[in-house]
């Protein structure tokens, strides 16, 4: 009855779970009888592992055995079949209580004492005994020559039960008398040969539970005896069964969404505030596996780097594919000064205000900042004060390579043109088809890779010795035109003089020189793909479809047909996993690409959001930033992340400061490095008042996709009350469904509880989210929408130069991808030095370039260069390492 119900139970289970195969290991030295065991779980529909391990095994072998099937995600169950001396505390208790079937453990034992019946898991052989025997009120049992954990759990279960409970030692000199009293006797090991049956007294039940339950066959001598111990043996195997439906059970609700327990860290803010690295120094971070385990992750969904940052796998958006999503905010802001108004400071102080203070699972995606701007003008991007992410210095400093990993491919990738082109030139079609598909141990076959452009050119054909001529030619030219490549090699450094270079010059190169440029690393249209992706085989995808150059008749030539997409996805597949760290108040952050927010579309990744927001849970937040002003980032983050991810935003964020709008209301120059004008440390209303029309066009920008907008006043300290109050009552007055000043840059989270609040409301509030655009609308259609809607411009003009790249772009299939303007983020307008709202003016688009693979076509607003320069006193003059503790010094 008990193996029907657990096979029926796991039945059940399966059918819940499809993917689901209940998986019990079973380690055993020199033990092999028992595999008839795994045979019978196999046919009741477990699997079974049997790791049989040498005779001579020590304790150690075991317990290392023992601990690598703790971490195995596949195993719900673990049991031990070992010789008698082998079993110790340490053995025992090196299995992890929930996967213990066998209920040996301490913990286990100790629910058992204490009558924690549906929390703990009771030795198969104790509950198989209590099976057989009844009504025990009154009887005397004696437990003979059983020690251990089976001991103590039978006689437990036997004193709940009434009996009165005796116990001893085969060797103890009592044994005769208290065989002699007692009505029911367990033998928890073999009768010895010279304790005489006699000694039992007739009509005496007795139940031999020995470990070699199968092999063994005893004979008590006496007719009136109830020897069972092939009872036991059958009943224990059920109740093993049994207790792997429990942990099944119980494996399967760890793999479901809970509520988090999440120690967050207190804050100690000091006045005046320290510098974002002292401030990140002296709080010290959770190690990343308890945060992991804090917020819903398994042990085999992370890949710890060092003490504070793991990758996450993609393999949990399967696992809580069933799960709710979270609330979906996006901070975004008015057009800044160039010092920037504090976007990544207010992300992760609301982050901090929901789950520290106000107890709201809430998650920070954040972009991974560029080793150019650390080293050299704008510093990095943790936020700020007593609202960042910690380790500072780690977040800023290569974190875990992602950034190096897209400047490995997109290298490898311009290598591949050039070498291509060059043997292109250099060799006949039958020299190239020989080196391209050549004989291997006496084979000769395409590759995969090679497989797939046969079949886009029309040939469908697996036998390379069957092609034509012909053929051949088509399969081995890809005849790029070198006028046309737009793929640029980059690196993460700003470094002005690889703005144009020329490549080629060795002898080697045979006079193939090209006029080429670099780019920064964050520049590159891998990093799109990296922030826009889905999943490794979309990425695999975008990576293939990456248009590189034009072939001599104008067709579009791409990474496939270079055959370098798989080595590509190789480069990426550590890189496309977020990583995870915290904030300085203890709450999780994503931290996950970094795409330039001119000529990309400047978000942190859609696969970083999505698994934040099954992480949060129905009720959480998932707080993401968009790059600049909403005019640009924002703009982007709806009409190109939204569409390729499918999220639905629920609020906007619109982060203001009272020294952005005196600028925009016609106060001097901001200059980075410069000190401030007196305009902008002393009080003034009028100031505020003309440049709060900036703040006005952005609320109204983001009315245009239907979301509920709360401005965050990032209030500083030359701030009067009087213009912090005036910011506030004009963005409510232009249509805010809130407007709250915030203090979390000198107070952590608590200074951003009301915006949290302002925010939690808006999110409830309904939402009519929609795009700009149609996608089907002509390319020159949809520039001229974002320009007039968005911008405010009267209309657009295109160059020659722009309209023709339309033209081919629109003769080529990629018509109807959606649009990424490149343009200053310091004007609505394309012009930087106009400030407030300009209007009437006409925007110039002076190049159209494409992004295939991320998807999207970046017009080019003016001249916009995708590789800063170094200023003439860059940041490094400032960052130092102390050879004694290694801590990094000045960084900010």
């Amino acid at each position: 009855k008990i193996t029907e119900n657990a096979k029926k139970s796991l039945a059940f289970l399966k059918r819940q779970n499809p993917r689901l195969e209940p998986t019990l290991a079973i380690i055993q030295v020199n033990y092999l009888p028992l595999v008839t065991v795994g045979i019978f779980f196999w046919q009741v529909g477990l699997r079974v592992i049997h790791i049989c391990l040498p005779e001579g095994s020590s304790k150690e072998e075991i317990v290392n055995e023992i601990l690598r099937l703790n971490e195995d995600p596949n195993v719900q169950g673990l049991a031990l079949d070992l010789p008698e001396s082998l079993y110790s505390s340490k053995v025992l208790n090196a299995v992890k209580p929930e996967k213990d079937v066998d209920g040996l453990s301490d913990v286990n034992l100790g629910r058992l004492v204490r009558g924690d019946a549906l929390d703990c898991l009771v030795p198969p052989t104790a509950c198989a005994v209590m099976e057989l025997l009844e009504d025990l009120d009154g009887k005397t049992v004696l437990v003979v020559g059983a020690g251990g954990a089976v001991g103590a759990a039978l006689q437990c279960m036997l004193q709940r039960e009434g009996a009165a409970i005796l116990s001893c030692q085969w060797q103890a000199p009592q044994l005769q008398t208290k065989l002699h009293h007692a009505d029911v006797v367990v033998l928890g090991s073999t009768k010895p040969d010279d304790v005489p049956v006699s000694w039992i007294k007739p009509g005496t039940i007795i139940i031999s539970c020995s470990r070699d339950l199968l092999s063994e066959k005893h004979n008590y001598g006496q007719q009136n005896s109830h020897a069972t111990e092939n009872a036991v043996g059958s009943l224990a195997i059920a109740m093993r069964m049994q207790n792997m439906v429990k942990n099944t059970e119980r494996w399967i609700q760890s793999q479901q969404y809970r509520k988090w327990d999440l120690r967050c860290l207190k804050l100690q803010p000091l006045s005046p505030v320290p510098s974002d690295i002292e401030i990140s120094r002296a709080q010290s971070p959770k190690a990343v596996d308890v945060l992991a385990k804090e917020i819903g992750l398994l042990t085999d969904e992370i890949e710890i780097y060092g003490q504070t940052k793991a990758k996450v796998r993609l393999s949990l958006l399967e696992r809580l594919k069933d799960q709710p999503d979270g609330k979906y905010v996006l901070v975004a802001g008015i057009t800044p000064t160039p010092l920037g108004e504090g976007k990544s400071t207010v992300t992760i102080g609301l982050v901090q205000a929901l789950t520290a203070h106000l107890n709201i699972n809430s998650f920070a995606c954040l972009r991974q900042p560029s080793q150019g701007p650390t080293f050299g003008v704008k510093g990095g991007a943790a936020g700020g004060g007593y609202a960042q992410v910690i380790p500072m210095e780690e977040f800023n400093l290569h974190l875990t390579g992602d950034i190096h990993a897209i400047t490995a491919a997109n290298n490898l990738l311009a290598a591949a043109i050039d070498a291509r082109i060059l043997h292109e030139n250099t060799q006949s079609d039958k020299a190239l088809y020989n080196r391209l598909v050549p004989v291997v141990n006496g084979v000769r076959g395409f590759s995969a890779i090679q497989l797939a452009r046969l079949r886009r050119l029309g040939i469908n054909k697996t036998d390379p010795g069957t092609l034509t001529e012909e053929e051949i030619s088509k399969f081995v030219r890809l005849d790029i035109d070198p006028s046309t490549i737009t793929w640029q090699r980059v690196v993460d450094t700003n470094d002005r003089f690889l703005r144009k270079v020329t490549v080629g010059q060795a002898n080697t190169e045979k006079g193939f020189v090209r006029q080429a440029q670099f780019d920064i690393a964050v520049a590159s249209e891998i990093m799109a793909i990296l922030a826009l992706t889905t999943s490794l085989q979309d990425m695999k995808e975008r990576l293939g479809k990456m248009v590189v150059a034009n072939d001599k008749k104008g067709e579009p030539v791409t990474a496939e047909d270079l055959g370098v997409t798989g080595a590509l996805a190789v480069l990426m597949k550590d890189a496309i996993k977020p990583t995870l760290m915290q904030t300085s108040e203890g709450t999780p952050v994503f931290v996950h690409a970094g795409p330039f927010a001119n000529i990309a579309h400047g978000n942190s990744s859609v696969l970083a959001d999505k698994i934040a927001l099954k992480l949060v849970g129905e009720k959480g937040f998932v707080v993401t930033e968009a790059g600049f002003g909403a005019d640009i980032g924002m703009e982007k983050f709806f009409n190109i992340k939204c569409r390729a991810s499918g999220l639905v935003p629920s609020v906007v964020v619109l982060v203001a400061t009272v020294r952005a709008l005196k600028m925009h209301g016609g106060g001097p120059n901001v200059t980075a490095g410069a000190p401030l004008k007196k305009e902008y440390t002393e009080e003034n209303l009028q100031l505020v008042a003309d440049g709060c029309c900036n703040l006005q066009k952005q609320i109204q920008i983001t009315q245009l996709f239907g979301v509920p907008v709360v401005v965050a006043l990032n209030v500083f300290k030359t701030d009067s009350p009087a213009e912090v109050d005036l910011v506030c009552k004009i963005a409510k007055q232009s249509g805010a469904f809130d407007a709250v000043p915030c203090n979390h840059w000198s107070a952590g989270g608590r200074g951003a509880v009301k915006l949290a609040q302002a925010v939690e409301e808006a999110a409830n509030q309904k939402n009519s989210f929609k795009y700009l655009y149609s996608l089907e609308l002509p390319i020159v259609e949809k520039i001229r929408i974002i320009a007039q809607k968005v911008y405010g411009a009267q209309d657009i003009e295109l160059s020659p130069t722009a309209q023709s790249q339309v033209d081919c772009y629109t003769r080529q299939g990629f018509g109807n991808l959606p649009i990424c303007m490149a343009k200053t983020h310091l004007s609505l307008s394309h012009q930087p030095e106009r400030k407030g709202v300009p209007t009437g003016f006409i925007l110039p688009i002076s190049d159209v370039r494409a992004s295939i693979g991320a998807g999207f076509i970046y017009p080019l607003v003016g001249t916009m260069s995708t590789m800063p320069g170094l200023p003439t006193r860059p940041c490094f003059y400032d960052i130092d390492l102390d050879p004694i503790t290694e801590q990094v010094k000045g960084l900010f």
